[in-house]
């Protein structure tokens, strides 16, 4: 499965929600925010401009527009670096500040069940969208998982 089928998956109002969690300043401080508004196809890029652009964004995401899927995943992830931290942490997956080798053998982290675990645990302080893309994300990249999860509601 391809980004773009992650955020499918998860649905449109999952992803408006990523939208609206955005943060400008990470975006600067990790030296993003010009490409990524040069990729969203943005003048202005802030808080109500991305709002108003999340139709669009979801309508790239439909046509399967994978190299910004990509993008935008990571726009999503710089904006969240500290669940990150926490849950890669939790996972005991060795991290810097969030980052980990990409060449990090999942197999002894990502036993049977994590996901179910690492939402369990971190439902009550993070947004459920939020935590909901970023297990999805970590099965993506270093499982190459073709299976979403969604916990039952």
């Amino acid at each position: 499965m391809q980004m773009c089928g992650v955020f499918l998956a998860l649905g449109q109002d999952v992803f408006s929600q990523l939208i609206r969690g955005i943060s400008i300043g990470k975006l600067k401080t990790y030296q993003v925010y010009e490409r990524f508004k040069l990729r969203a196809h943005m003048v202005k890029l802030n808080g109500e401009a991305l709002r108003k652009a999340a139709p669009k964004f979801w309508a790239r995401i439909e046509s399967g527009e994978e190299e910004f899927a990509t993008d935008l995943s990571q726009v999503f992830l710089l904006s969240h670096l500290d669940m990150i931290v926490d849950i890669l942490n939790f996972l005991g997956i060795p991290n810097d500040q969030g980052f980990f080798d990409k060449d990090l053998k999942p197999e002894q982290y990502l036993t049977e069940g994590w996901q179910e675990r690492v939402f369990n645990e971190f439902n009550s302080k993070y947004k459920r969208e939020i935590l909901l893309f970023y297990i999805n994300h970590l099965d993506w990249e270093l499982n190459k998982t073709e299976q979403v999860f969604l916990p039952a509601a």
